[in-house]
């Protein structure tokens, strides 16, 4: 039966004064209480402190289900028994206003810390949920299978099983501290959102009293190998991978990059940590075909693939500048903040090859020790030009030599992906 719809109409704002003043948001704030929450619900546009909207990304789906009749738009979750597995924090990065400033770092405790706005009737809702789950990958399997992997009951209680503490956070940016991180004004990253997204969100420069932005795209998933108390604890070895997301590889296996092998490796690297008595660590970003999305990422494919002489590792980044008018948009500025969250101040075994990622990390004065390329053989045939590419164009190398063209391979019809 379908619900009813008990639809209110949201105000086009264009200042201040249109409606009731918001709750401050001070952001970095110690206390909760003065921070204030954050309120992205539509269920009382008078209490919108944000600009946006929870899952931001989803926000056209909600639209559609609400326009179906099978959601009320005023609903309100009830949160009774979703709080986190583990609580995580709070840690004094949590109130740097300038070293988080794309996630909430109070988002999994709200139904704790702001219940007095929840009894008063303030829609407050989670922006991170901590949970408990259990991993199975074939790769894994096979690690065990050859040894390199053992079953110990307590980090890998079987061959198809690894325990991990997951969670879900959606990004939340302080746009003052977001325009700092880039090196532009507040008032060119507020005009840049509102122009390149076609006008979505009037707010960005109608409403300079809203400094919080819950902006529409996908967020991140973490996993955790062992105990997750110990990623604060520079003497604790931490393992850890910064993945971003390759749908083609990660889920379906496509053997056209390293995502899934690299993916992979880095996981059998933190449960080796793990049972090693440290901790490893995972941040799974969704940010497709280097943030240039999959319809790009296949464009690129064909661009490259049909090019004069075939694919090559000397064409791998310009064919992707010609199709994207940019070799990458993930610009990793924003990515620490998760580790920041989880308090990590060192990272002793960094799986990754990147330089982007590693720069970032240590730009935000996290300590890099050991850097873990992915083994020559989990790279597929069909990838070696993904990798030649990167090491022409500076990438880690162990041994710090980076070969020239003459000594890549650059064979035809093979394809990349993801940077590493």
């Amino acid at each position: 039966m379908a619900q009813k719809r008990q639809s209110k109409h949201i105000k086009l704002t264009s200042h201040p004064g249109t409606g009731a003043k918001p709750i401050a948001i001070n952001w970095g704030a110690q206390d909760p209480a003065v921070r204030g929450p954050i309120i992205a619900t539509l269920t009382n546009p008078d209490h919108r402190n944000v600009i946006g909207t929870h899952s931001g990304s989803y926000a056209v789906y909600r639209a559609l289900a609400v326009a179906a009749r099978a959601l009320d738009p005023q609903h309100i979750p009830d949160l009774t028994n979703t709080a986190p597995t583990h609580l995580l924090g709070p840690h004094p990065s949590w109130f740097d206003p300038e070293r988080i400033v794309s996630i909430d770092p109070f988002g999994a405790v709200v139904q704790q810390i702001f219940r007095p706005y929840l009894d008063k009737g303030y829609d407050v809702r989670p922006t991170i949920a901590v949970t408990q789950a259990h991993i199975d990958m074939p790769e894994i399997a096979d690690a065990v299978e050859a040894g390199r992997l053992k079953v110990d009951g307590k980090i890998m209680h079987h061959a198809r099983e690894a325990p991990v503490t997951k969670a879900a956070i959606e990004p939340v940016w302080y746009l003052p501290g977001v325009a700092k991180r880039f090196g532009c004004t507040e008032s060119e990253l507020r005009r840049t959102l509102f122009e390149q997204t076609g006008g979505m969100f009037p707010e960005l420069v109608t409403r300079g009293d809203l400094d919080v932005f819950l902006p529409p795209i996908g967020g991140q998933t973490l996993y955790v190998f062992g105990d997750p108390a110990k990623l604060n604890d520079p003497s604790t070895t931490l393992t850890a991978r910064v993945h971003d997301e390759c749908n083609g590889s990660d889920v379906f296996g496509s053997d056209i990059c390293t995502c899934r092998p690299y993916l992979a490796h880095a996981i059998e690297e933190c449960i080796r940590g793990a049972q090693a008595g440290g901790v490893g660590l995972i941040v799974y970003f969704r940010k497709e075909g280097r943030a240039l999305g999959e319809v790009t990422k296949f464009l690129v494919y064909n661009a490259r693939k049909r090019q004069e002489g075939g694919d090559s590792a000397s064409q791998y980044f310009a064919r992707t500048e010609c199709v994207a008018g940019v070799q990458d948009m993930r610009f990793q500025e924003l990515m620490p903040d998760v580790l920041h969250w989880l308090g990590v101040t060192k990272i002793h075994r960094l799986v990754s090859m990147s330089n982007m990622k590693y720069d970032a990390i240590v730009r935000s004065g996290i300590e890099v020790g050991e850097r873990v390329r992915i083994p020559d053989e989990l790279i597929p045939a069909d990838a070696r030009v993904e990798m030649d590419a990167k090491m022409a164009a500076g990438y880690f190398v162990p041994d710090g030599k980076v070969p020239d063209a003459s000594e890549l391979t650059l064979a035809k019809g093979r394809g990349l992906d993801e940077a590493s």
